[in-house]
């Protein structure tokens, strides 16, 4: 590195935070639901399948926010982009909590989730474009300690706003309950979001692609100083000297046997297996989950926050090691760890008896083993795939094909996740908690088998060095 790398890396460090409050935004939209469910029940008077949908609703939005903001970014921007997402946030913040039936309410959803969906794949994109790869994947990882700040976050809100008002449903300030207020706390850490993006520069390897080869210089210039950063200008250019043309969807298929990149299903299997493990059901149903084994709505939610302080401390440790041990070994070690995890959790709920009220309990020691079971498999997940499934779809792409890959593995992961959002109150209603995270924990194993055939290394290697 040139003379004054460190003013480099601090600069570098700033715009990638500044990307990583699209995460925190993701995160708290994602959580701030789960304190919202009664509410939303009792204000639109829906039963299990309404409220499923009205709480997976914004996945829809995830899904296409995801598939078309890569696309996009590679014609407008990363940063333009994520600019765009940021009014959103605002909007559907706004929207949720002002909705008065469920049809509106899904509409302000979806427009949260095209946010979060674009947010979800621009903030690692940009993160890995910026960042020289010797840190690369510890600043991509910061994304994730964003999005269990987020969920941390928006746990403690609504548990702070449940208790002050008395209960979720309660009036609270200016006579609206307070799950709506659950909502507007969302709007502040939006507009910042939306004002910081205005002080990053535009992603220099989009800047390149776009032929806009001064201005990627001079951004380049800012980020490793200006020698380093003619070098660097050559390799992208050498990177895309073969086939330089507008991305396209086309690209993601082999020329050579015209079939779809082994690459490209690289990145779909990731995605969509970070989801069947059922992550979200306990980001999401955190609340419903845990008063459906006899927890009260306070403790439900006191619960969710513990979860939320491991799940930070699990991504810490990640920050720390990914660099230096890689990205597969990370994700082998949390898919062996979530398998096992998993299957405490289906002993314990397989165990849970029914009380008079028709309600779940879960007694003698089933009831720690389910909760001391729960924590240890969000911690793995939170160490392994929560972000390093991330980090690998932000960098292991060829800068040709990066923006056209992350739309597809984006709607794949965020299809996932709202079919496993939407049938976890179906599943629980019919095979129930045992059943359901039966089939997350073959998914866990699953994704063992995944990670050992199919998942390559990428810790060091340059994106101009990434193969399709």
């Amino acid at each position: 590195m040139p003379e004054g790398s460190e003013k480099h890396t601090l600069y570098i460090i700033i715009i990638s935070c500044i990307a990583t409050i699209g995460g925190f935004l993701f995160g708290f939209d994602s959580g701030v639901i789960n304190g919202t469910v009664d509410g939303l029940q009792g204000a639109f008077n829906s039963d299990s399948v309404g409220t499923g949908f009205n709480v997976a609703s914004m996945l829809l939005g995830c899904a296409v926010g995801a598939f078309f903001a890569g696309r996009l970014a590679d014609r407008f921007g990363r940063r333009g982009i994520m600019r765009v997402a940021a009014v959103l946030f605002i909007v559907s913040a706004w929207g949720s909590g002002i909705a008065s039936a469920s049809a509106e309410f899904v509409v302000y959803r979806v427009l949260g989730g095209l946010a979060v969906g674009a947010a979800s794949v621009l903030a690692p994109a940009y993160i890995s474009e910026v960042a020289p790869a010797r840190y690369r994947g510890a600043l991509a990882t910061v994304q994730q300690i964003a999005i269990i700040s987020g969920l941390f976050v928006a746990f403690i809100s609504n548990y702070l706003l449940a208790g002050a008002a008395g209960g979720s449903t309660s009036e609270f300030w200016l006579g609206f309950e307070a799950w709506r207020w659950m909502f507007w706390v969302e709007i502040l850490p939006a507009s910042i979001f939306l004002v910081a993006l205005l002080m990053i520069p535009e992603s220099p390897r989009y800047l390149v692609l776009s032929r806009h080869r001064n201005k990627a210089l001079e951004v380049l210039t800012k980020l490793i100083g200006r020698e380093a950063a003619e070098r660097k200008v050559e390799e992208i250019d050498h990177s895309l000297a073969a086939d330089h043309h507008r991305p396209r969807m086309r690209d993601l298929i082999d020329p050579a046997t015209n079939r779809i990149r082994k690459l490209v299903w690289v990145g779909i299997g990731l995605a969509t297996l970070q989801q069947l493990v059922g992550i979200n059901v306990v980001f999401y149903y955190g609340a419903v989950l845990w008063q459906s084994v006899g927890f009260t709505e306070s403790d439900a939610l006191l619960i969710n926050i513990i979860s939320g302080g491991l799940s930070i401390g699990a991504v810490t440790v990640t920050v720390l090691l990914i660099d230096k041990i890689g990205r597969k070994p990370i994700l082998l070690i949390g898919s062996i760890g979530m398998s096992l995890s998993l299957a405490m959790l289906v002993v314990a709920f397989v165990n849970a008896t029914t009380n008079a009220n028709g309600e779940l309990t879960l007694e003698g020691i089933f009831g720690p083993l389910a909760l001391v079971a729960a924590n240890v498999y969000v911690v793995f997940f939170n160490f392994s795939w929560g972000p390093v499934m991330w980090v690998m779809l932000g960098e292991m792409f060829p800068n040709q094909i990066r923006g056209t890959g992350l739309a597809v593995s984006g709607l794949a992961q965020w299809g996932s996740n709202f079919a496993i959002t939407m049938t976890f109150p179906i599943m629980l209603a019919s095979i129930g908690l045992g059943g359901a995270y039966g089939f997350y924990t073959l998914c866990a194993i699953l994704s063992i088998v995944f990670v050992v055939k199919m998942v390559h290394e990428t810790r060091g290697m340059e994106l101009e060095d990434m193969s399709g």
